[in-house]
């Protein structure tokens, strides 16, 4: 058995590698003139109007695809493949080398490519070659960069070989590792360990086995991820977004792709993600404001906002929409259809089974409504062909929108606004006890009454709450359009009448469902995802947890493991690879004064600083750093060395040092405080400074 000899010289081989860089720098420049040429000459090709405009918008796609890439490294591993595999059989990439980056780059379409895909199939070796199972690679290589680079040649500073299926390694350009696991990389520690300044970087160099079992589960497949802090769950929803669209370009464009965060500071750290990996034009959101109907301008109070997001009122409102749908007496006359002058005449026996026939198919309600319309307008067409043949097309459209017609079907089933059946609920405690019946008690109807009703709904001021039963009803009424896949982060936190919300979204695509039920803050956070599943209209989704950290260092996780035994869930403890870092739990008599301390000691190190507190005490903080002359951003001033931020705001963010302020205030500040404080305390990647001057709630 033989491999292709791995450069042992650090000079010539850098010198190579940095070399073949450059030419992938020169390949990539001539893609991207070539992708506006395209653009260029498909404007003038002969085709048919709508041809040319497909061909048009996918040659403008990509050439913005390509313009808007972000600078850096073009490559960050590297597979040398054996000659032939143990058996002596042939292999499809039989002696082959493979440079892998985060888009695939050759000299000319045909030709085979520079760089592959870190999402093709070859590249998959990558992730999960191993000695138990080398998948016929001879040598893994990774290539260490200067941190930052923009892509200049002369920042490959390392390369790292692993000959798979011995144990022997070589590091070129590294320091030694300290503390490290059998087989571990010290280029791709470096990079897990890499101080965090500004938005979130991709994963693509650092991808683990079980990560990548998730990023390239099957299309038509639900995954649930429950991920301890530090697992990387929110970089693996990204990553099987790009490699989604990139395995299945035309089904997911079609139909659309979906991220949705829990809020838009999260959006707005996770936002350069998709286009370092060539993916752009992806639609980022909350559900807020994927349901956003009017502005949020009243607020509920705990008990009104708990009824309204439990998935009991689904069935309330749908009584509600329902009930007006009015059924024809017997004793009703027969409806009378002019014809020029002969009127043709429907019996009241006919009507009442038209609409009890569209109620027992229980359409959306817009389609029933047209239902109606067209078997009454049938039932008509049926006798005028029996007298004189058939009738044409405008014939039809003319006893279909006569007045006699829209007259019943407005009285039968009239047409509405969610707007109306959400207010009428809410001012009518009549109507209110009509549709809650069994479901509801009094107490409960009670909390969801207006206490100013206003005049009509077109002057109503919603809740956030509010918006939520606007697009149930609106969905019953008319369903809308769905994605074909959807990436939903910090799920633990949706209410069953959002993750409806969500499903309506998603009738026939796919979820990949994100969350960590520890972390789950919300006053409705689940408690187990089996139940939240079900409401996403995915029962049958898998549960697959990720417990071991990467990001999170082994004091703080700890510390984590020790408050999660606090907490009504049930989720495996996570356990860190990191050996490094540090946690510091201080007790000072002056809160502010400590906190400051604390920061000017983080900033004697690399990397970012993320000062958390309950949200009273944001304010007298940021205040108390500027005194001292210390610079501090808000939680949307991505990139700043210090940000002080409340502990609603830090779920999914990252710092690599975390000064965590006053514990006590924290969980005092809502019902779910202990899962807040969990939260803020696995934010930290290198230090995490716990300063106290009340008694430590754990």
């Amino acid at each position: 058995m033989t491999s292709p000899d791995p450069d042992s010289d650090l000079a010539s081989s850098l010198t190579r590698e940095r070399a073949y860089h450059d030419t992938c720098r020169a390949a990539l420049a001539a893609m991207v003139d070539g992708a506006e040429e395209q653009v260029v000459t498909g404007e003038d090709v002969s085709a048919s109007g709508a041809d040319a405009e497909v061909l048009g918008y996918q040659f403008r796609s990509r050439a913005k695809e390509l313009r808007e890439l972000p600078e850096g490294p073009l490559f960050f591993g590297r597979l040398n493949f054996l000659d032939f595999d143990e058996n002596g059989a042939d292999r499809e990439h039989a002696g082959q080398s493979y440079r892998i980056g985060r888009l695939r780059i050759s000299e000319h379409p045909a030709a085979p490519p520079l760089v592959v895909d870190w999402r093709a199939p070859v590249s998959r070796a990558f992730y999960q070659a191993s000695a138990r199972d080398p998948q016929g690679v001879a040598v893994r290589r990774r290539f260490g960069w200067a941190p930052g680079s923009r892509g200049d040649s002369a920042d490959l500073t390392g390369l790292e070989d692993e000959h798979i299926g011995h144990e022997q390694e070589q590091g070129y350009g590294q320091e030694p590792g300290h503390g490290q696991e059998p087989g571990q990389s010290r280029i791709l520690t470096g990079e897990i360990e890499r101080p965090r300044v500004g938005p979130m970087r991709d994963i693509a160099a650092t991808i683990q086995p079980e990560q990548d079992d998730l990023v390239r589960a099957e299309l038509a497949a639900s995954v649930c991820v429950q991920g301890a802090p530090g697992t990387g769950k929110t970089a693996v929803g990204l990553h099987r977004a790009a490699y989604l669209l990139y395995t299945h370009p035309q089904r997911i464009r079609r139909k659309g792709l979906l991220i949705l965060g829990p809020n838009r500071t999260f959006l707005s750290y996770i936002a350069e993600v998709l286009p370092a990996l060539g993916e752009t034009g992806v639609r980022q959101s909350t559900i807020g404001d994927e349901i956003a109907r009017h502005p949020v301008s009243a607020e509920d109070d705990p008990r009104a906002a708990g009824v309204k997001h439990d998935a009991r009122m689904a069935e309330v409102l749908r009584r509600a929409l329902y009930a007006r749908v009015a059924p024809v007496a017997a004793s009703a006359n027969s409806l009378a259809v002019p014809d020029g002058s002969y009127h043709w005449r429907v019996p009241s026996s006919e009507l009442r089974r038209i609409v009890d026939d569209v109620r027992a198919e229980e359409p959306p309600y817009a389609v029933g409504r047209e239902r109606v319309r067209t078997r009454a307008v049938r039932y008509v067409q049926a006798q005028a062909e029996r007298r004189a043949g058939s009738c044409t097309n405008a014939w039809v459209q003319k006893i279909s929108r006569s007045r006699a017609i829209g007259a019943y079907v407005d009285a039968v089933w009239p047409r509405v606004r969610a707007e109306e059946v959400v207010a009428e609920l809410f001012t009518d405690p009549e109507a209110l006890a009509a549709s809650a019946d069994g479901v509801l008690d009094a107490d409960e109807q009670k909390a969801l009454l207006w206490a100013k009703p206003p005049r009509s709904y077109k002057s109503a001021r919603w809740s956030a709450a509010d918006l939520v039963l606007l697009d149930e009803v609106a969905g019953l009424i008319e369903h809308p359009a769905g994605y074909g896949h959807l990436v939903v982060d910090e799920a633990q936190d949706l209410s069953p009448m959002e993750c409806r919300a969500i499903a309506r979204r998603a009738p026939f695509g796919s979820l990949t469902v994100l969350g960590d039920l520890a972390q789950g803050t919300t006053a409705w956070a689940a408690r187990d995802w089996v139940e939240l599943l079900g409401h996403l209209g995915k029962p049958d989704a898998a549960v697959v947890p990720l417990t071991t950290g990467f990001r999170v260092p082994g004091a703080v996780v700890e510390l984590a493991n020790h408050l999660l035994a606090r907490l009504d869930v049930v989720v495996p403890p996570a356990r860190s690879l990191r050996r490094d870092g540090e946690l510091r739990i201080r007790e000072v008599s002056d809160l502010h004064a400590g906190a400051v301390d604390a920061v000017r000691a983080a900033l004697a190190h690399e990397g970012s600083v993320g000062v958390i507190a309950a949200d009273c005490d944001v304010v007298r903080l940021r205040e108390a750093l500027g005194a001292a002359g210390i610079e501090a951003a808000g939680p949307d001033e991505l990139g700043a060395r210090v940000t002080v931020l409340p502990a609603a705001l830090a779920k999914g963010l990252e710092y690599d040092h975390v000064v965590a302020v006053e514990p006590a205030t924290v969980v005092e500040a809502e019902e779910r405080g202990l899962h807040r404080l969990y939260v803020v305390l696995t934010r930290a990647v290198s230090r995490l400074d716990v300063v106290h001057s009340r008694p430590l709630p754990w």
